[in-house]
C-alpha cells in the first residue's frame, strides 16, 4: 500500500474527481485530498490555511503531489489575479515547506509560469483583459522577440501586468532554491497557452537555464491541468521500468504543433511519456504498452471554435498488446470519425488501458497515461473503477465536447442541465452497449456555470 496526498489546482472534475477515480483502479493506492470545498474555483480562492492544516494532520504519507499555486496564490486562476505581495506569498510557501519537511515524504510539485492568453476574455484573467488582452499579448510577444515594444495600453495597466508577472517569476525562483537543497523528488514548471514568443516563454527559458547551470532536479514542460496526474504517474512508476511505443494515425505529420502548445506532436508525446516516469520505445515488440495517437495533418481542429479538420479516414487496427488511445485530432473534443471506427472494433478489455480526448494535447496525454499506468501496474485492477473512468471520458470528451456542447450553445444562451441530460442519453446507450457497462444512474452538472466543462456523476 502506498499513501499519496494530492493537493489539486482547483475543484474542477478533471483536477479533483479524475485523480480520485483513477486511483481507485488500484486498491494498493490510497489517495488523500483536501475536502473539495477547500479548493478554489473560477471566482473563489482556495482556503489556504485550511489546506495547510489538512496536510499537517495527515499521518504516514509516502508521497505528496502538490500544486504549488494552490498554496502560494489560492489556485491557478488566482495566481493571475491576486494582489498579494511577494513577501506574503513567500511566507505561505515557507510554511508549506516546513510542513513537508515534517512529513519526510517524497515531494512531487509543480508551479505554473503565468500564461498570457491571446484574446479579450477576462473570465480567467484580471478585469482589464476584456479591453486589453490582445494588446497585452502583442506587447509581450514584441518585448520578447525584439526586446522592445510600443503599445497604447494605459501605463498603469501594463505596469500592473508586469509587476504580477515579476512577482510570480520570483516565487518560481524560490522553488529553484529548494530544488538546489534536494527538496523535491520532482519539480515541474508548466507552460500553458504558449506562442513562439512572449514573456512567459522568456521566463521559461530563464528558468531552464538556471536548472541546467545548476544541474537541478527540475523540468520545464508544456501543459498545466494534467501535470498533477503526470506526477501521480511518476510517483507510481518510480523504481519501475515501463516502455511505451507511440504510434500515429498520421505518421507524416508528427512535426506539426498542436494548438496552445509550442512543441511538435512527437515532442509532446515523448515529453509526456518521460514526465510519467516511463521510457519511449521505438520497437513495438520490445514495448510494454502501445500508445496509439490519432493526430491531425496540417492543423489541429477545434470543434467549438468552428475549426473543422479532416477526420480519421482509415481502417483501424488495434494493437495486440496493452494499449492506450490518445485522440488529439481536435483540441477539446473527440474525432467522431475515429470514435465511429473504434466502436466497430472488437476491443479486448484486458488489453485496453484507456481513451482520452480532453482539451489540449498535453491534457489528453497526461490524463490518459495516468489512467493506463495505474491499471497496467495494478496487481489486480478494479475493472468497475476502470469502466467508470472510461464512461466519464467518452461521455465528456466524445459525447459532450465533440457533439452536445455545440448543440446546446446553438439553442441556449445559458447553461441548461435538463437539456444536457436529455441530449446525452443516446450517447450513454451507445457506450453502455459497446463496453457492456451497467451503470444505471448518470447525472450531469456544469461545475463552473459555463459551457466549457461538465461533471459526469456515475452511481
Amino acid at each position: 500500500m502506498v499513501n499519496i496526498a494530492l493537493i489539486p489546482i482547483d475543484n474542477r472534475p478533471v483536477c479533483y474527481t479524475l485523480p480520485e477515480q483513477i486511483s481507485k483502479i488500484d486498491s494498493n493506492i490510497q489517495l488523500f485530498m483536501p475536502p473539495r470545498e477547500m479548493l478554489g474555483d473560477l471566482k473563489k480562492i482556495a482556503d489556504i490555511n485550511g489546506i495547510l492544516n489538512w496536510l499537517k494532520n495527515i499521518e504516514n504519507i509516502d508521497k505528496v503531489i502538490i500544486s504549488l499555486d494552490t498554496v502560494a496564490h489560492g489556485g491557478l486562476i488566482p495566481s493571475r489575479r491576486s494582489l498579494d505581495s511577494f513577501d506574503d506569498i513567500k511566507n505561505r510557501i515557507e510554511n508549506l515547506k516546513n510542513i513537508l519537511v515534517e512529513k519526510n515524504a517524497q515531494v512531487y510539485a509543480f508551479s505554473s509560469i503565468m500564461r498570457i492568453s491571446n484574446n479579450n476574455v477576462n473570465e480567467e484573467e484580471k478585469e482589464y483583459w476584456n479591453l486589453y488582452g490582445e494588446k497585452i499579448f502583442k506587447y509581450s510577444f514584441e518585448m520578447h522577440k525584439n526586446n522592445n515594444a510600443q503599445t497604447d495600453v494605459p501605463e498603469e495597466i501594463i505596469n500592473d501586468y508586469l509587476n504580477t508577472r515579476k512577482r510570480n517569476f520570483e516565487i518560481n525562483k524560490e522553488y529553484l532554491k529548494w530544488a538546489q537543497e534536494g527538496f523535491f523528488d520532482t519539480l515541474v514548471f508548466s507552460k500553458d497557452d504558449c506562442a513562439e514568443y512572449g514573456l512567459n516563454v522568456k521566463e521559461a527559458n530563464e528558468l531552464q537555464k538556471i536548472i541546467e547551470d545548476k544541474n537541478l532536479n527540475a523540468l520545464v514542460k508544456t501543459g498545466a491541468d494534467e501535470i498533477p496526474l503526470s506526477l501521480l504517474s511518476r510517483a507510481i512508476t518510480k523504481n519501475k521500468t515501463v516502455k511505451i511505443f507511440p504510434t500515429f494515425t498520421e505518421p507524416d505529420y508528427v512535426d506539426k504543433i498542436s494548438k496552445y502548445e509550442d512543441v511538435s506532436v512527437f515532442e509532446s508525446v515523448k515529453g509526456q511519456i518521460e514526465l510519467a516516469g516511463c521510457q519511449v520505445s521505438f520497437d513495438e515488440d520490445d514495448a510494454d504498452i502501445v500508445l496509439l495517437v490519432n493526430n491531425f495533418q496540417n492543423e489541429q481542429g477545434e470543434l467549438v471554435m468552428g475549426v473543422d479538420v479532416k477526420g480519421f479516414g482509415q481502417k483501424l487496427k488495434l494493437p495486440n498488446k496493452s494499449f492506450l488511445i490518445a485522440d488529439i485530432r481536435n483540441a477539446n473534443g473527440a474525432d467522431n470519425n475515429f470514435v465511429d471506427e473504434l466502436f466497430k472494433q472488437n476491443i479486448d478489455k484486458d488489453l485496453f488501458l484507456g481513451y482520452a480526448a480532453w482539451n489540449t494535447t498535453g491534457n489528453t496525454l497526461g490524463s490518459l497515461l495516468c489512467c493506463g499506468l495505474v491499471k497496467f501496474l495494478a496487481n489486480k485492477p478494479d475493472e468497475l473503477a476502470f469502466d467508470r473512468v472510461q464512461m466519464v471520458r467518452f461521455l465528456d470528451d466524445w459525447a459532450y465536447q465533440a457533439n452536445v456542447r455545440k448543440a446546446l450553445k446553438q439553442e441556449y444562451t445559458k447553461i441548461n442541465i435538463k437539456a444536457l441530460s436529455e441530449k446525452m442519453k443516446s450517447y450513454e446507450e451507445i457506450i453502455r452497449k459497446k463496453f457492456c457497462m451497467n451503470f444505471e444512474k448518470i447525472s450531469y452538472d456544469f461545475p463552473w456555470n459555463r459551457f466549457f466543462e461538465i461533471e459526469v456523476v456515475i452511481s
